[in-house]
């Protein structure tokens, strides 16, 4: 790939600010926790594993930077550093996932605060380099989906740039694509921050692949004329049920899915399903600016002072998808029973249980 989303310089962090694609191709270097918490909050980085990433960092990079004159000090001020990552944004799992993670190491043994800081960067190294073979692994997995020949569409973006690199749902294209099949893409822009449009065409068209943008209403229309095999979409949270979380307009696409007999698959890591959530109900629905709606980049394009509905997800039931594509495999139905049977397992391979 000719971009990367996010890398760590030792020091600080160093991410291609997505709010500026595609017109502008621009890194910025984030220096302390502050800089993490603004850049997720912001949209400068986005997608839940790729805001996964980034907490991990923004965890290490606090701890370098906390002035402490005994270890309880330096334990409440990361403690500190981790409610302030936790409060950038609320629904997607992975943020917290990777917090948690970061403070487990943390609190572990009984180490002083130099060794402690050392630890927590090579944790972030790791969740950094595992979140790349998941993608991967998600790619090989759900390409078996695809048949050569396919027009798959997909909502929002779930790429490289979502990611630390290869993506969740454009990882099955891409894994696809690579050995030898030949998929077309269909991309929603996906009002009103452009994800789709800004950010997946900018990436399938910097690898070379096949794709075509449309509006977000348009997906029906092309559904019902045989135009769209099957759609792939991430996801920011899942439940133990199975219901997914993901950018607000999926649910409209995967009833009408449904309505035409398409497919609706969800890839997406472990690391996104929250199994101590029940069901979609239950999933914190992140509600933004309204200038995001009352603008279209950066111009006014209503009444100035309207009020403004933006939240910025929306939670498809699980009787709507086909099935999960992790990096375990493909999770279908009944969720309950294949979700709670690979976080099972999951956590017995990595000696949890």
């Amino acid at each position: 790939m000719s971009f990367h989303t996010i890398i760590w310089l030792g020091h600080a962090i160093e991410i291609i600010d997505q709010t500026l694609l595609p017109q502008q191709k621009v890194y910025i270097t984030l220096e302390d926790p502050l800089q993490v918490f603004e850049a997720i909050k912001e949209l400068k980085v986005r997608g839940a594993p790729a805001i996964g990433v980034a907490a991990a960092m923004g965890m290490a990079l606090g701890a370098m930077k906390i002035k402490y004159s005994d270890k309880d000090e330096f334990m409440s001020k990361l403690n500190d550093v981790a409610d302030l990552l936790a409060s950038s944004r609320p629904t997607a799992k992975n943020l917290f996932w990777a917090i948690e993670k970061m403070m487990v190491i943390a609190k572990s043994g009984d180490d002083a605060p130099d060794k402690i800081i050392k630890k927590l960067e090579r944790k972030a190294l790791q969740i950094y380099e595992e979140d790349i073979a998941i993608n991967k692994k998600i790619g090989e997995n759900g390409a078996a989906v695809l048949k050569s020949g396919e027009t798959v569409m997909t909502h929002c973006n779930a790429g490289a740039l979502a990611t630390a690199g290869y993506g969740t749902a454009l990882s099955v294209i891409r894994a696809a694509v690579e050995v030898g099949k030949d998929i077309k893409v269909i991309a929603t822009e996906t009002r009103p921050l452009l994800q789709g449009s800004r950010l997946t065409v900018w990436e399938l068209m910097e690898d070379n692949i096949d794709v075509t943008l449309i509006t977000d209403s348009m997906s029906g229309h092309f559904m019902k004329d045989g135009k769209i095999n099957k759609i792939i979409v991430g996801a920011d949270r899942i439940s133990a049920n199975g219901d997914v979380a993901n950018k607000i307009g999926t649910y409209n696409h995967a009833v009408v899915a449904k309505e035409n007999n398409v497919p609706f698959y969800v890839a997406a890591p472990l690391s996104t399903i929250d199994a101590d959530t029940k069901c979609g109900d239950d999933i914190p629905i992140e509600e933004r600016n309204p200038i995001e709606v009352r603008e279209f980049m950066g111009t006014t394009s209503t009444v100035k002072d309207v009020q403004v509905f933006n939240p910025a997800f929306d939670v498809t039931p699980n009787r709507f998808v086909s099935g999960i594509i992790t990096e375990c495999g493909i999770l279908y139905p009944p969720y309950i029973k294949s979700i709670s049977r690979v976080i099972s397992e999951n956590r017995v391979e990595n000696g949890i249980d």
